[in-house]
């Protein structure tokens, strides 16, 4: 008899660990670490979806236990969906992120599936019940929920099972479906005899036979032999119903990657690239775990880099994994990795369906493809034999988790490149603090670029200060940036312009009495969306009509501040009416494939400015672009966050080189408020160098990161005061449990104290060592399992990104 350690999807402090189930006979031979099984749990016995971690031989458990052990009672998958190296690797990421090791099995599978729960419920015979016999006449079993039933019916439904006249069952349903499509199937033997039953003027008959003989043995899709002339589903039906052919359902795999492909030959590299692909290359042919942080400045040829260390990899029948931060990277990304790979690379991001991100899963999965490109999540692609892992933009915030599991991208893949000893590539024109201050510390190897492969200057970049009113042409922009952007226009050349702000303005401020319209659920104004008509909130996405009067005061005296995107494009429409604009924010980029029609539609020149929010800023490459304007380089700026000066440095630093990156000099204009600030004349004169010791001078004599450890920890509550007080008693049991030199700030309201009818307090720890801070955050999260039957939701969060 076998034994199988189960993780079941209970997140619960209580049941964090290992359940054992015996297997049954039958599937003795078939289950296997990594599989997905259904179980039962609990008093009930209700049906749960759990993983299995481990197997062991029944002579290991006493006779006694072995008789209170539950049977699995089916298996959800035909092979492992999670490989030894995903299971070793969930132990560690829920022990370091403080999470549920089931949370973390399910973060690395396609939402797609995750299974799907149902309670139904059956009368238990003999019916005698009148009401029973006819709400279940149609169905013996029913779906237990509001749809089904009513308040009441459901009220009568319990009393009637406390009477054991109906009974409860757990279903466990997986979502994961392979999409097929009509297939014909070759029954003809001999052809030549079928040819002469067939009349000489029926084209499409003898057509469908043709491509019958060509391939007698592969079933044909019908999608594809409708295509061909004369060929027709009339022709098909005929041929099915003379017995020559038969139908089947074949699978039809979900292409997210619809462009054709351009094959692309490996670039001559500079002497900078080449010493930088030399070292990588060294440590992928010696399977050395080496972290190389990429230093190099925009147009640098950062991703030739990659793609021929990649290159290496697959030269050693190894596999690669290359992470983007953003979905709007991924277009052109991904086209210049495909087109060096083709159909060896697979994608992996949010912007893909469901069925997509199955079945580029699956195909990873399977080994049939050697590259994966893809946005966060991808770091957990199952791949084998992984030889080189690479994460560009290593700065960028997006790569840390926000909710369960709080994972930062970077540290998984240094876990990855140590199991598989493996090098990993952080690539960056602007490192964050902590990348690069570990290469000053030797425990990342360093590689500069310090020049644009095409020699080309960086471009000029022209600060304006918008406090001079004289200088500006209405709210957004400044006489010289509309100056900039005609006489490119002029010249045929494209324009980007960043705004760090969606929608039409900031907020909504009545000019009699001071009300500015703020949302129900949120600290926080409402935007104003002219698209819609609407005042959004942008943190609970509650919506609102556009007033005509103060809700407060009823005065028609209201104005709008602030700016966003869509309001700088009708103001920037009115400016250069001549201009093609399009707008790239959340708002425009909703749709499915819409990061990739906009940036196609810009790159073939269908338009002449692109506008749009921070998206922009990152890793797009048009040769023909070489105006870059920022119209607010202030915002986020003065936020309270430790890190506002470094995000506001490498933003600016990011946009300004998509300009000039071809034969084309590139000009870029800044608009600020704050023109004296160090980040922004940093940025100004692109010397990452002078704003890395800047910055580490001011984080050392503040006490943060990269000199400190910090981890933020979160509790809310529906009422302000029990948040506050809850929050208080975290702290104080931390105060007792951590180490004398460890420090603690706060309990204070966060920055945005209460976001969907939920208020936020949080305590921020720092600390260089401390060997009892785990326990204590355990302690934490123990206790947060009590505490949220009460209302009590408390988070904790290992180097947050913001403290916001």
């Amino acid at each position: 008899m076998t034994i199988a350690e189960v993780i079941v999807d209970v997140p619960t402090r209580q049941t964090n660990f290992p359940y054992s189930y015996v297997v049954p006979e039958a599937l003795t031979d078939e289950i296997q670490p990594g599989m997905r099984v259904v179980v039962p749990f609990g008093k009930g016995d209700r049906k749960v979806e759990g993983f299995v971690v481990g197997l062991k031989d029944a002579a290991d458990v006493t006779k006694a236990d072995l008789t209170k052990l539950k049977p699995i009672s089916g298996l959800m998958d035909l092979n492992p969906v999670v490989n030894p190296e995903l299971l070793e690797m969930s132990q560690w990421l829920s022990e370091t992120t403080y999470s549920f090791r089931i949370s973390c099995l399910l973060t690395m599978l396609p939402n797609v599936m995750k299974a799907k729960y149902q309670t139904l419920v059956t009368p238990v015979p003999p019916v005698k019940d009148s009401w029973l016999q006819e709400r279940f006449a149609v169905h013996p079993a029913l779906p237990l929920d509001q749809e089904q039933f009513t308040t009441a019916e459901l009220a009568r439904l319990t009393k009637l099972r406390q009477q054991g006249k109906v009974q409860l069952q757990y279903q466990v349903q997986n979502q994961a479906k392979r999409k097929t499509e009509l297939a014909v199937v070759n029954q003809i033997e001999d052809f030549a005899e079928v040819r002469q039953l067939i009349r000489k003027n029926t084209t499409g008959q003898l057509a469908l036979l043709n491509q019958l003989e060509q391939q007698p043995q592969t079933p044909l899709k019908q999608r594809d032999l409708v295509q061909e002339p004369g060929i027709t589903p009339a022709v098909i039906n005929t041929f099915q119903k003379r017995g020559w052919v038969t139908k089947t359902e074949v699978e039809k795999y979900r292409d997210p990657n619809k462009e054709a492909i351009k094959p692309d030959q490996p670039k001559p590299l500079t002497a900078d690239q080449r010493q930088a692909v030399t070292q990588i290359n060294a440590a992928v042919t010696n399977h050395q775990a080496t972290t190389f942080l990429l230093e190099g400045v925009t147009g640098s040829g950062k991703t030739e880099v990659y793609l021929q260390t990649i290159q290496c990899a697959l030269d050693q029948s190894e596999q690669a994994l290359m992470l983007v931060p953003e979905i709007a990277l991924t277009p052109q990304m991904v086209s210049r990795v495909k087109n060096r790979f083709g159909s060896q690379v697979a994608i992996l991001h949010s912007g893909l369906s469901n069925g997509e991100k199955y079945d580029e899963w699956r195909r990873i999965n399977e080994g049939k493809a050697q590259v994966v490109v893809g946005a966060r999540s991808a770091i957990f692609a199952p791949l084998a034999k992984l030889g080189l892992i690479i994460l560009d933009e290593e700065h960028d915030p997006s790569y840390k988790q926000g909710d369960n599991p709080r994972y930062h991208t970077r540290d998984v893949a240094l876990w990855r490149s140590r199991y598989h000893h493996c090098p990993v590539v952080l690539g960056s024109a602007t490192p964050s603090l902590e990348s690069r201050a570990r290469a000053e510390k030797g425990v990342y190897q360093l590689l500069r670029l310090p020049q644009r492969i095409n020699q080309q200057q960086l471009p000029a970049i022209q600060i304006v200060d918008m406090t001079d009113s004289v200088q500006r042409t209405g709210d957004l922009f400044s006489n010289e940036l509309i100056s900039a952007i005609k006489a490119t226009l002029q010249r045929h050349e494209q324009v980007v312009l960043m705004l760090n702000r969606r929608g039409f303005s900031s907020f909504m401020l009545c000019r009699d009495c001071g009300y500015v319209l703020k949302c129900p659920h949120c600290d926080i104004s409402l935007t104003m969306h002219l698209d819609t008509h609407t005042m959004k909130c942008h943190y609970c996405g509650y919506e609102t009509a556009i007033p005509n009067e103060c809700p407060q005061c009823h005065s028609r005296n209201i104005r709008y501040f602030g700016t966003g995107t869509e309001k700088a494009t009708q103001q920037l429409q009115q400016l250069v009416p001549e201009a093609r604009i399009l707008r790239m924010d959340v708002d425009t980029t909703r749709k499915k494939g819409a990061h990739r029609r906009i940036l196609h539609q810009f790159g073939e020149q269908q338009a002449d400015i692109l506008l749009g929010t921070q998206m922009i800023a990152k890793g797009l490459d048009f040769p023909n672009v070489t105006l870059v304007g920022v119209l607010n380089a202030d915002t986020g700026l003065d936020l309270p966050d430790f890190r506002a000066s470094e995000r506001t440095f490498d933003l600016l630093t990011q946009v300004a080189g998509r300009a000039g990156r071809a034969e084309k000099s590139g000009q870029v204009i800044i608009q600020t408020f704050n023109p004296e600030h160090y980040a922004i004349q940093l940025a100004q004169r692109q010397d990452y160098e002078a704003f890395f010791h800047k910055e580490m001078q001011i984080r050392h004599l503040a006490g943060y990161s990269p000199y400190f450890y910090t981890v933020l920890v979160t509790v809310s509550a529906l009422q302000e005061d029990a948040a506050a007080k809850e929050a208080l008693r975290v702290s104080n049991l931390l105060q007792a449990n951590v180490a004398p030199q460890t420090e603690l700030l706060g309990p204070t309201p966060r920055p945005i104290a209460r976001i969907k009818n939920r208020y936020y307090y949080q305590i921020i720890i720092k600390y260089k060592h401390d060997e009892q801070l785990p326990d204590a955050l355990n302690r934490i999260q123990a206790i947060s399992q009590t505490e949220i039957r009460k209302g009590f939701r408390i988070a904790i969060d290992v180097e947050p990104q913001s403290f916001m």
